[in-house]
Formats: C-alpha cells, sequence, structure tokens
C-alpha cells in the first residue's frame, strides 16, 4: 500500500485574528483543516480569554517560528478594578473584593504606570500561565491545586499608556508595548495592588507581533466566507483563494540583510559548504536566489566574509 496523503505542502504564514473563549491550538487546528495543510504550527499561544496577533506557520515557515516568538509584541487591554482573581483575568475565581478609594484617579494611574512598568522590569509569572514547569504548563498544577516557587524574569515595556480610565464602572485601559514573556496579567495585577483595590483583566487583545501589525489580520468570519465553495468551482480555484491569503515564508526574518547568491553558490550550501564573500559580518542573513528572488533560508556571516547557512528551506 502507497503512504496516506496527509495533506497539501503549503508554505507561508497566516495572520490569524484569534477570537475569545478558544485555545491558541483549537483555532490552529480548525485553520489547518480549512487549508487542508500537511504541516502547521502557531507563534506564542494566547490564552482563550485573549484576541487578536496569532500568526500561524504552515510548511517551510515553522522554521523560522521561533523569531516570532522572540519578537516584540503590543496589547490592548482592560482592566477591572476592585476585584482580584486567582488568575489575574476574567476566566480565574473571585478571591477578594475591595473598595476603589478616591485616591484612585489618571494621575495617580499614569504616575504608578511610569514609575513602575516602563523599561526593564522585573516579573513573576502567574501560576495560571503556559510557562512549564518540569515539563508540566503552570495552569494545569495551579487547576489541581498545586503550588510552586515561580522565579522572577525580567521583561521589557518599551510603552505603557493609559488610554482611558472609567471611575463610574471601575475599568481602566492600556496600551501595551513590551518585550517577548512579558504578562499583560502581572501587569494588572500589580497595578491593582498598588493602587489599593485589586484589578484583572477583563480584555486583552494582542494588537502586534514583530512585523506584523492589527490591519493585517485575519478573522474566522472572513476566513470561512472565502473558504466556502460557489456552484461549479474546483477545489483549486477555492484553494487559490485561500492561498492567497499568505504571506512569505521569509516574513519571520525580513528585518534581516538581504543576501543574493548564484546557483554555485547555492549547491554549495545546501551541501553544507561554506562559501567566501568579499562582505563584512553579519550574524543573520536572509539567502535569496539572484535570479528568481527565491528565498532559501539564513546564513550567517563571520568576520571572514566566510557564509554558513543557519536555516534552510527544504530542496525537495
Amino acid at each position: 500500500m502507497g503512504r496516506r496523503h496527509k495533506g497539501r505542502q503549503l508554505d507561508g504564514v497566516f495572520l490569524l485574528d484569534k477570537p475569545p473563549g478558544v485555545s491558541s491550538n483549537g483555532v490552529l487546528q480548525y485553520v489547518k483543516r480549512l487549508y487542508g495543510a500537511a504541516k502547521a504550527g502557531h507563534t506564542g499561544a494566547l490564552d482563550p480569554l485573549a484576541t487578536g496577533m496569532l500568526p500561524l506557520t504552515f510548511g517551510e515557515a515553522t522554521k523560522f517560528s521561533q523569531f516570532l516568538l522572540d519578537a516584540d509584541k503590543r496589547y490592548q487591554t482592560t482592566a477591572k478594578l476592585g476585584i482580584r482573581t486567582d488568575s489575574s483575568d476574567a476566566d480565574g475565581k473571585v478571591i477578594e473584593r475591595l473598595e476603589i478609594g478616591q485616591h484612585v484617579d489618571e494621575d495617580l494611574i499614569k504616575e504608578l504606570l511610569l514609575k513602575h512598568f516602563s523599561g526593564l522590569i522585573e516579573q513573576v509569572p502567574s501560576m495560571f500561565s503556559a510557562l512549564k514547569y518540569k515539563g508540566q504548563p503552570l495552569y494545569k498544577l495551579a487547576r489541581k491545586g498545586e503550588k510552586v516557587e515561580v522565579k522572577s524574569r525580567q521583561v521589557t515595556i518599551f510603552s505603557i499608556e493609559l488610554l482611558e480610565y472609567r471611575p463610574e464602572l471601575g475599568e481602566l485601559d492600556l496600551d501595551v508595548r513590551c518585550s517577548k514573556g512579558t504578562y499583560i496579567r502581572s501587569i494588572v495585577e500589580d497595578l491593582g495592588l498598588m493602587l489599593g483595590c485589586g484589578a484583572h483583566v477583563t480584555v486583552l487583545r494582542r494588537l502586534e507581533s514583530g512585523p506584523y501589525k492589527a490591519q493585517m489580520m485575519i478573522t474566522i468570519e472572513q476566513l470561512d466566507a472565502l473558504a466556502a465553495t460557489t456552484e461549479g468551482e474546483s477545489e483549486q480555484q477555492r484553494n487559490q483563494r485561500l492561498d492567497a491569503l499568505m504571506i512569505p515564508s521569509y516574513s519571520p526574518v525580513e528585518h534581516f540583510p538581504k543576501l543574493n547568491i548564484d546557483k554555485a553558490q547555492q549547491l554549495l550550501l545546501f551541501q553544507g559548504k561554506p562559501i567566501e564573500l568579499q562582505q563584512s559580518a553579519e550574524p543573520l542573513v536572509r539567502i535569496h536566489l539572484q535570479e528568481n528572488d527565491k528565498f532559501l533560508g539564513i546564513g550567517e556571516i563571520n568576520d571572514a566574509g566566510i557564509l554558513r547557512s543557519k536555516r534552510l528551506l527544504s530542496t525537495s
């Protein structure tokens, strides 16, 4: 018997606007099935409560997903003051209700944000995060009632802005630009404690991830509409329409300097051999074939001008 066909080979990045109430893996599997793709992954899970930018990598693009995991992010969040939950978000159990004092106003909130949540800060990840402890996600241990000591980590807040404070509702909106690994829930929890009234996240939306901006995202509803076949339409025509939504496999590394090489150099590179270049050192470059601009992978140029491959696309 021949090998069972497990999906079509599809390469690229799909920028999903993740809906609320579902897991990142759940929507990944849904989109993968719609495309009939053989291989797909996501780059940095969003909590079920969270919405927004979830880059999905297909085929060869999965080789470069680490660069999106490591990329800077931008979020907008709504915090509810006066209520603390065990998970620091609306999906958790209420553990404390407090009065919002008269001293809480826009000026105080902005002052605390500037003083405590700007630049390099220390954070202790929530026990309800996806961070792993001895191979187990912390949130699974938390749901079993187990507690472990979670070490603090350094993250960078590039900017944090109070968009609106609604005292009559006890709510505030923040816009946060930050490095990888930043927990917005921890910022909201800590801010609530500093204000003396507690707080938790009710809305969390990721707007940017690395080079990708909010206006590039596609919703599940938009995708479903495009995936529906019309009368007399072939599967190939449907697939072409869906495939047009993909952005190139090199987009996670598009900010790397571009290096064009010829056919002979390509052959050497795919044989694992170094290439001598008359070029200054570059920690990472994006390699393209000169004759047709085809993306080949990424490489590194050392101080002696020698190019070595770091991660190449499949030659098949």
